[in-house]
């Protein structure tokens, strides 16, 4: 009986995936933002926290969860971590006692100056122009948002 191979186009290579690509790319994102961030005493995911609220202070968890595409239980640990550090507050809402309000410390505040020089080296580490960057953002948030879409 003769086994039966699956041809050279039946079997994918990782590189040609599309899904490791994206995959790859945010690893390699995360190594250039690693040291980064090391300077301002930020994971990845707590730095997207505070960059949300240098954007708009005084926001609720749920708000904040929306916009990382991070659910509270998630949140929450690196929400008293950011606490623990004196960038944020974090108090019941006096309106409605089920939310959160999330607002940024003096020292929060301060820190948005020193986060500059993480915007300034990560453009220039991708290699793009900002026009291409700003497509590629476009093309890669309508991917998201199809993904998103079709897993209900």
């Amino acid at each position: 009986m003769k086994s039966a191979k699956p041809d050279a186009a039946s079997r994918p290579d990782v590189a040609d995936l599309l899904c490791f690509a994206i995959y790859s790319a945010g690893h390699a994102f995360n190594r250039v933002y690693k040291p980064l961030l090391d300077k301002l005493g930020l994971t990845y995911p707590q730095y997207l926290v505070m960059v949300a609220l240098w954007a708009e202070n005084d926001q609720t968890v749920g708000q904040i969860g929306y916009k990382l595409f991070l659910e509270s239980s998630t949140l929450t640990p690196l929400l008293k971590r950011l606490e623990g550090l004196g960038l944020l507050t974090r108090r019941r809402d006096p309106d409605d006692e089920r939310q959160v309000r999330l607002r940024l410390t003096d020292k929060g505040d301060a820190l948005r100056k020193q986060s500059r020089e993480v915007s300034a080296c990560i453009g220039p580490a991708t290699g793009l122009t900002g026009d291409t960057a700003a497509a590629l953002r476009g093309e890669i948030v309508r991917l998201r948002d199809n993904l998103m879409k079709a897993a209900g």
